[in-house]
């Protein structure tokens, strides 16, 4: 009896677990997607040119997108009791409702006119192919109205779970482009901050304070010495900040005249970069410059201070950068990559890379309307590392996501973004 009432409970504590999960798996994804098309239109019947077929009695309308050889355009073929009717027998016009900020939709209205044993569209139909389509029809003076959803890359995420998803959206607007080049580099320790330091009188080194590596201090004592004259000790003491990098000093040694410390004030370093012989001439002394190290973990910014008119070896010549790095960050001897801007471009329409997603065969971003969020397909232009110029597909002051776009792309293509004519 005791192992029949253990499995029990555990059966109802599973049952209890897997409704949880459930309802916190339907509390996590309140949101509708429309990939395509609705169900509804999924099922509608197709016409002999691949169109939708729209029926009414005995008049039926068959609408299709034609773009074999033009741009995107539509094609109505109009029949009654089955037999097709010559063009010049139907009356035709279609708007389309697009989404948009503007209230009520973006609207674009179409007019139909004979072409062979069809009515075409007047007009371009222009991506996104997604939109409310309304039809309007005048056979032997009877009117005939349809409506349907024909939407692609759309979908809906509520405000909430978008905040959740960490989704951010910005403004596209006018851009200034940084246009810059890439070069190589090494940090090298600033030789003018770099102190050889000797005895001021000869004599005998009683003590050495310092070993190599050590930090030392303005001030502080380096080491003591006997002089040979006078036989009395003074101190060899720090004159700037900085590290011990060379030390030749050792206790009863003789000073004579050599150098027995070297400092270096690593407050600031150079940074000497390589700039080959087609983009010599664009650089100049003044440009900024932004530096990572090559494990791309430190970023720091400066401003070209010389460039050197003997070539090395390689045909590059020398652009120096002073940096700060009283943190310490730059290390004397390590490799970095850079870019020193060159010029810039004011654009009048950008948005930001990271936002920039692949559809079908384009380029694009997403637009935002309330919760909504739909595919704009971009014409690109100049670029710089942040941002990217729109030559087309996009409306100045349109909202679009910045920041995990990806997430409305996979809520999208897991709905099935198809492109149904």
């Amino acid at each position: 009896m005791r192992n029949i009432m253990n499995t029990l409970r555990q059966l109802l504590v599973m049952f209890f677990l897997t409704t949880l999960l459930l309802a916190c798996g339907d509390t996590e994804h309140q949101h509708d997607s429309e990939g395509g098309h609705d169900a509804h239109d999924e099922e509608m019947a197709k016409g002999p040119h691949g169109g939708r077929l729209h029926n009414s009695g005995d008049f039926t309308l068959e609408l299709a997108i034609f773009e074999t050889g033009v741009p995107p355009e539509f094609r109505a073929w109009g029949r009654f009791k089955g037999q097709l009717l010559a063009p010049t027998e139907v009356e035709l016009s279609i708007t389309l409702t697009r989404l948009s900020s503007i209230e009520g939709g973006k609207v674009d209205n179409i007019k139909f006119k004979p072409q062979g044993d069809a009515l075409r569209g007047d007009m371009e139909i222009v991506e996104p192919h997604s939109f409310i389509v309304t039809i309007n029809a005048v056979y032997q003076g009877t009117q005939y109205h349809w409506q349907y959803d024909n939407f692609e890359g759309r979908t809906t995420i509520e405000t909430a779970v978008a905040n959740a998803l960490s989704i951010e959206t910005a403004i596209a607007g006018d851009v200034v482009l940084q246009e810059t080049i890439d070069v190589f580099g090494q940090v090298k320790a600033n030789a003018e901050r770099v102190n050889h330091i000797k005895a001021r009188f000869a004599g005998v080194i009683k003590t050495v304070k310092v070993s190599l590596g050590d930090t030392v201090r303005k001030g502080q004592t380096l080491a003591t010495v006997e002089s040979n004259e006078s036989l009395k000790l003074y101190s060899i003491k720090a004159p700037i900040n900085g590290v011990i990098t060379q030390r030749h000093a050792n206790t009863g040694e003789q000073t004579n005249d050599q150098t027995l410390f070297v400092i270096t004030d690593t407050s600031t370093v150079w940074i000497d970069l390589s700039v080959f012989p087609q983009d010599i001439h664009r650089v100049k002394v003044g440009a900024p410059v932004r530096i990572e190290l090559t494990n791309a973990s430190q970023s720091v910014s400066g401003k070209i201070v010389l460039i050197n008119i003997i070539a090395q070896a390689n045909q590059s010549v020398t652009a120096r950068v002073v940096v700060d790095n009283k943190r310490g960050e730059l290390l004397p001897g390590s490799y970095v990559k850079a870019k020193i801007k060159v010029g810039e471009h004011a654009v009048p329409l950008a948005v930001k890379r990271v936002g920039l997603q692949a559809f079908r065969d384009f380029t694009v971003v997403y637009a935002q309307i309330g919760e909504q969020y739909e595919v704009r397909m971009l014409e690109l232009g100049k670029q710089d590392d942040e941002w990217v110029e729109v030559l087309g597909g996009l409306e100045a002051g349109t909202r679009y996501v910045t920041k995990n776009s990806y997430v409305i792309k996979a809520d999208i293509e897991k709905a099935g973004a198809s492109h149904d004519h």
